[in-house]
């Protein structure tokens, strides 16, 4: 295993101890849930940083990625339900679009088709940390509450547009698929050659007729 799928699966094994200290609500667990949540978020740059510094793009970093930042961003938001800090139904949406974007993935890498995160996608889990972040520092900190419910908006409006983008994708490079370029045989003749007199091409050229009487 190389280090870039290392730290992802670091981020992977960070989830599970994200809710426990969340949700045992020990004494401090509002500071040590963002730093652990901020360390994952921070292996999630990292992974990336490194697979492209040491060329180490892998078809499993590809596929595993993109599900461990759902994984780490579902635990929080969940978490942060259990804790009455967010809407129920505002965290479902981006869930949603979470499950129906890995769904899409998942049937295009089984058809061979690989489709990379999109600028929308990564702006989208930006917005999440930032969310995230601000909504369990809010615990204590009354004053960040409303700045994370804000970006919690931001994120639900990230998460519906990149979706849609996702199933823009999908339907062009799976359903669709790349349109096969056309054969000498399939290719539409050329119109043809008109002359200065209007006929058209071979009759422009016809042999003249017998003016004999």
């Amino acid at each position: 295993m190389n280090l870039p799928n290392a730290l992802t699966a670091l981020r992977i094994f960070l989830v599970p101890l994200l809710v426990v200290v969340l949700l045992t609500r020990a004494d401090h667990h509002v500071f040590l849930g963002a730093g652990i949540f901020g360390l994952a978020a921070l292996t999630d740059y990292l992974d990336g940083y490194f697979a492209r510094r040491r060329n180490q793009v892998t078809r499993v970093g590809i596929l595993l990625d993109p599900l461990a930042d759902k994984l780490l961003t579902a635990a929080a938001f969940l978490s942060l339900v259990e804790l009455g800090a967010v809407p129920a139904w505002m965290v479902m949406i981006v869930l949603g679009r979470e499950f129906a974007v890995t769904g899409l993935r998942n049937v295009a890498a089984g058809r061979g088709v690989l489709v990379p995160a999109s600028v929308l996608g990564k702006g989208k889990m930006i917005a999440q940390v930032v969310c995230i972040l601000l909504l369990l520092l809010g615990r204590r900190y009354p004053v960040l509450q409303a700045p994370g419910l804000l970006a919690l908006w931001v994120v639900v409006v990230l998460a519906l547009v990149s979706g849609a983008d996702y199933f823009r994708l999908f339907w062009r490079e799976v359903v669709r698929g790349p349109v096969p370029a056309r054969t000498a045989e399939e290719r539409p003749a050329p119109p043809p050659v008109r002359s200065r007199g209007g006929a058209a091409g071979p009759a422009a050229i016809a042999a003249p007729r017998d003016r004999r009487p």
